[in-house]
């Protein structure tokens, strides 16, 4: 059996509920439920579980400090279509630094990850196909938005997610959870 999955950075109630009044201020097509709001370090796709387990076992032995880590500003992937509104992170080493180790984890348990550069944020929701006016309001509140900032907070755990997509869009589970301690 094989599952979607994911590794990311789990969001606090206080920066979710931050989130959640953005997304109110955006006119957002398809918004990401406050539970499923999160930061992924490494997308992995469809994995058999004895990769899943090489990958878990590698990640209990993943070493890392805790760091603090700010959300600020908003955005929009896409150009000219635009797909994804995201809400972005300031520029952070450690997240950096933390990001390129989990690939690397990745990759040694035998899950390819994406060699595109890392582009830290948190979707807020989804575009699909938009009438320009509509396009237009959404990138006109993205701009908007450009001064938005949550928290800092301390990162102290990351995770392993799985990704179920479904009519509605995608569902995550946690996995299991990595405390950071270096």
């Amino acid at each position: 059996m094989s599952i979607r999955a994911f590794i990311a950075i789990g969001l606090p109630e206080g920066i979710r509920r931050d989130l959640m009044l953005l997304q109110a201020l955006l006119p957002l097509p398809r918004r990401q439920e406050p539970e499923d709001l999160h930061l992924t370090l490494a997308f992995l796709g469809e994995q058999p579980e004895p990769l899943l387990e090489a990958l878990h076992d590698g990640l209990t032995a993943l070493r890392a400090s805790p760091f603090p880590l700010l959300l600020q500003g908003a955005g929009l992937f896409g150009g000219a279509r635009p797909r994804v509104i995201w809400a972005g992170v300031a520029e952070n080493p450690a997240l950096r630094h933390l990001q390129s180790r989990v690939a690397r984890v990745a990759v040694q348990a035998g899950i390819p990850v994406a060699a595109q550069g890392f582009a830290p944020h948190v979707t807020l929701g989804r575009a699909g196909s938009l009438e320009p006016d509509q396009r237009a309001r959404l990138e006109a509140a993205a701009v908007a938005a450009d001064g938005f900032r949550a928290g800092p907070w301390q990162v102290e755990a990351i995770g392993l997610y799985a990704s179920y997509l479904g009519r509605k869009g995608a569902r995550y589970d946690v996995l299991a959870e990595y405390p950071l301690a270096g």
